[in-house]
């Protein structure tokens, strides 16, 4: 393990600065996995989560990033899908702890960022529920006083997160433009669409529900009229979605 920050970082907040920093210079959020290295000694798996500290965090009420107690404000770190369904693998963080990541951490700032599946450990589960193998391109911070938990069917739990308090969206360790979260909804939608298609008729009607409600949270573009709501259904309907129109220019 390292000592030193990457200098391409910004400095941590104080909660984060207990956390180990790795060979490369990146702190071990609290839920990374710790798995035996090449020398036998204990490395942190980034793509795998402890699967104890997931029970903690949620019977505690601790920081998903840090580990330290959560007080009354939740942060949820989500995508442009998980706006729209209002459902995540995991729990929440403080907020300083999520903006951070949002804005440091090398997949969510990175829309050309890729997963690595190689040489994931055999025993490492994988998130609960039905996931998107993608990078959304855009994040979304999503503050709530609350959430649920609730069994996928499958042996994990998922949460459902509760009445946004506030919302704003990121990319690149900025602020995400309108058109930037249009393009990730456009990406991702379909394939939302194709699972609630194979769930029937009921399942498409539910997805266009939660469509509608969620464009009240996209961030403002003071160039473009809000769409219809027949417009927004029009969207689901289709069997791709494309970027909505807009009244005058673009993302």
């Amino acid at each position: 393990m390292s000592m030193n920050l990457r200098p391409d970082l910004e400095q941590l907040p104080p909660r984060l600065r207990k956390l180990p920093i790795d060979a490369r210079g990146y702190p071990v959020p609290w839920f990374v996995a710790w798995v035996p290295g090449p020398d036998g000694v204990d490395v942190p798996e980034f793509r795998a989560m402890d699967a104890q500290k997931f029970r903690d965090a949620v019977k505690q009420r601790l920081c998903w990033v840090c580990g330290e107690p959560l007080g009354r404000w939740l942060a949820f770190p989500i995508g442009a899908m998980c706006v729209i369904t209002r459902t995540i693998s995991e729990p929440p963080s403080h907020r300083e702890c999520a903006e951070w990541s949002i804005r440091n951490c090398p997949f969510l700032n990175n829309p050309r960022a890729v997963r690595d599946h190689a040489d994931v450990p055999a025993d490492a589960r994988a998130p609960a529920g039905f996931g998107i193998e993608r990078n959304p391109g855009v994040a979304c911070l999503w503050m709530t006083r609350e959430y649920e938990l609730f069994r996928d069917g499958r042996g994990g739990a998922l949460i459902t997160i509760g009445k946004p308090e506030g919302v704003t969206w990121w990319r690149e360790g900025r602020a995400a433009t309108r058109a930037e979260v249009d393009e990730a909804i456009a990406s991702g939608l379909p394939i939302l669409l194709a699972a609630a298609r194979r769930d029937g008729r009921f399942a498409v009607e539910a997805l266009e529900t939660q469509v509608i409600a969620a464009r009240a949270f996209l961030p403002i573009d003071r160039h473009e009229s809000p769409p219809s709501v027949d417009a927004v259904r029009e969207d689901v309907a289709s069997p791709v979605v494309p970027l909505r129109e807009k009244a005058s220019s673009s993302s």
